[in-house]
């Protein structure tokens, strides 16, 4: 409990912003996957902090991961908890076993994949929030009857100012925007 205005309240106004605390239990949070069996669940989303980040649990299969991309106007910090991942920010190739925190700024490319023998788990932040919105979306495309194709995918990250690059080598010119927008 709070106390506001001499009196007390169960829920604080965070001053500035459109936030209250808020307390989350992760085994309400229902999960959602949107690639192969990889699943998160968004803890903390945008209408929770004001749109300042989102903050999410991310499970990854053994052997899955995400395609190298880019976000042009978020930037992504990935906290390993369980597991062994290698992860490449901006054309190098980490080794993040757990403990490792990795942060990807925006326009700068990156990907993930879970190098080890079991799940692995992640707890990300993105700032400024909404990602939750992207992979809610992702999901249903996925799901859908038939499975949604490259470019209603490519067209649905555009939307969301993601640049995601399929099955191919990250283009020169990418990285090199990348790093000289930094």
């Amino acid at each position: 409990m709070w106390r506001l205005n001499n009196e007390w309240e169960s829920e604080k106004v965070i001053a500035g912003t459109m936030s209250v605390a808020t307390v989350v239990h992760l085994a309400e949070v229902k999960p959602i996957t949107w690639a192969g069996e990889e699943s998160g669940r968004f803890l903390l989303r945008a209408e929770d902090t004001g749109g300042r980040f989102s903050y999410y649990q991310v499970v990854v299969p053994a052997g899955e991961g995400s395609l190298r991309h880019l976000h042009e106007e978020m930037d992504e910090t990935f906290h390993i908890l369980d597991g062994e991942f290698e992860v490449i920010v901006g054309g190098e190739t980490h080794h993040a076993p757990a403990g490792t925190i990795v942060y990807a700024p925006r326009n700068v490319v990156h990907a993930f994949q879970n190098v080890g023998s079991r799940p692995g788990t992640m707890l990300c932040i993105t700032t400024p929030g909404g990602i939750e919105r992207f992979f809610e979306e992702l999901s249903d495309l996925l799901h859908a009857d038939p499975p949604a194709e490259w470019s209603q995918m490519s067209d649905l990250a555009a939307r969301y100012r993601i640049v995601a690059f399929k099955d191919e080598p990250v283009p020169a010119a990418a990285v090199s925007a990348a790093v000289s927008s930094e």
